[in-house]
């Protein structure tokens, strides 16, 4: 860095920086945002804050990941005073008593079964130490040649290399060459005609899991380890699952031997008004990843819940004790902020009924969401728990352009944030959400929805 793009930079609490220039934005426009930037510097409860003081409501927890709202005073205190008692402990060959208490806790949030915990920094390490598990898993079991992943069109697992590969949104894929070799996709679930302006779980749609058993005939199931989804796929644009089409994937991979892994980064942790969509749909997977609301996003933290039957084959049958069992792990693995934030945030959520207060406010977010149904601009509309997703008529042949003006003058008219994804806008607010301010995020939309129009 030069120093002048050094100078004057300023990075106090309520001031704005001088110099955008250095740092190279994920997922953003670079050029257009530096031009016209969108800054936050403090955020409390349900908003934001511009330099100036104006609040910005947060539609968006974040990224999916501030559900118990922001700078809550337990989970802020709770990480003050670990880092000034215990900043840092390897979780390699070493720990400390947080990592069992939050695994303790997590696993007994879980589906039954599920009784053992591994933490990672992310929901995109969450997604490969998943897929790395299920691949030892099948070689200890005298399995090897079990080696196909079976991901969904549309999915997403994240940024790293298997995720990538399992995930079927091409634009986080076709830059970065052949990925993991023998992936294969299922559809995706939508279908407009016979699913628009769905809430909850849409009636049509269950039998496209049955196409997991043309790829079962296609590779024959000796070649597969495992098939990933997310029980509700959000970042593509909030496609519930259609009814029974979890349970129908379960029964099918029960069927064949094949390990299934629910990719609940986003979904885990109140958001469909529940511990996890696990539960909410009955349905117990193998492997859960998880990420963001485990600590309302305050600390980076991931992870994997385990069943006890995959944990078991890694324990083996009588090898020297000595002998590592997971060859896997990270530096930050269990990190002692994380686990004191994981902690806060698992109290608040429990002490403030928070999954309740999402799972009574499911229909008062549908109901306010489905108001704007014939609003022009309006293509269709999905709700489900507190998560509502809305299609725009694109700017002919400029698709995304009128999503990305409308996140653009969401923030800079209307003081909100939302979430654009080309031409859906999601909304996904933190769960302390009241009736009065889910109103108030749709109301706010409206405005905008006549600005771009």
């Amino acid at each position: 860095m030069t120093d002048m793009a050094n100078a004057d930079l300023d990075t106090t609490a309520g001031s704005a920086p001088n110099d955008l220039e250095a740092f190279w934005m994920p997922f953003t426009p670079n050029k257009h945002f530096k031009r016209d930037p969108r800054i936050i510097v403090r955020a409390k409860d349900m908003n934001y804050f511009k330099a100036d003081g104006t609040p910005v409501v947060d539609g968006t927890a974040g990224l999916w990941c501030s559900n118990a709202g922001h700078c809550r005073a337990p989970i802020v205190e709770a990480i003050q005073a670990q880092a000034a008692e215990l900043d840092f402990a390897p979780t390699f060959q070493f720990s400390h008593p947080k990592t069992f208490e939050v695994a303790s806790r997590l696993t007994a949030m879980a589906p039954e079964g599920i009784d053992y915990a591994f933490f990672c920094n992310s929901g995109s390490e969450a997604a490969d130490s998943a897929l790395k598990m299920a691949l030892a898993y099948h070689r200890l079991n005298g399995e090897a040649s079990r080696t196909r992943f079976i991901g969904r069109s549309r999915g997403y697992h994240g940024t790293g290399f298997g995720g990538i590969s399992v995930g079927g949104i091409s634009p986080n894929r076709k830059f970065y060459g052949t990925m993991l070799p023998g992936v294969d996709h299922l559809p995706d679930t939508y279908n407009r005609d016979e699913q628009a302006f769905s809430r909850g779980e849409p009636a049509w749609g269950a039998h496209l899991a049955d196409d997991l058993e043309k790829i079962v005939a296609l590779h024959d199931a000796s070649t597969i380890a495992a098939v990933i989804v997310e029980p509700m796929a959000g970042s593509t644009g909030v496609l519930a699952p259609p009814q029974g089409y979890l349970k129908r994937l379960r029964e099918i991979c029960n069927k064949h031997g094949i390990l299934l892994i629910f990719d609940e980064v986003i979904t885990a942790f109140g958001r469909l008004g529940y511990a996890t969509a696990a539960e909410r749909f009955e349905v117990t997977p193998d492997l859960l990843t998880f990420a963001k609301g485990v600590t309302s996003g305050t600390v980076p933290m991931g992870g994997v819940l385990v069943s006890k039957d995959i944990y078991d084959m890694f324990q083996g049958d009588g090898g020297p004790d000595h002998a590592i069992d997971l060859f896997h792990g990270y530096t930050y693995s269990g990190h002692p902020l994380a686990m004191a934030a994981a902690l806060a945030t698992l109290d608040l959520y429990r002490d403030e009924g928070l999954f309740e207060q999402a799972r009574a406010n499911e229909a008062v977010m549908a109901d306010a969401a489905h108001e704007l149904k014939s609003h022009g601009l309006v293509q269709d509309i999905r709700t489900i728990g507190l998560v509502a997703a809305f299609d725009l008529a694109p700017v002919d042949g400029v698709p995304g352009k009128r999503g990305y003006e409308a996140m653009c003058k969401a923030f800079h008219d209307e003081n909100m944030m939302i979430r654009v994804t080309a031409d859906t806008i999601a909304f996904s607010p933190p769960l302390i959400a009241n009736e009065t301010d889910l109103i108030d995020i749709f109301d706010r939309f409206k405005k905008i929805l006549d600005a771009v129009s």
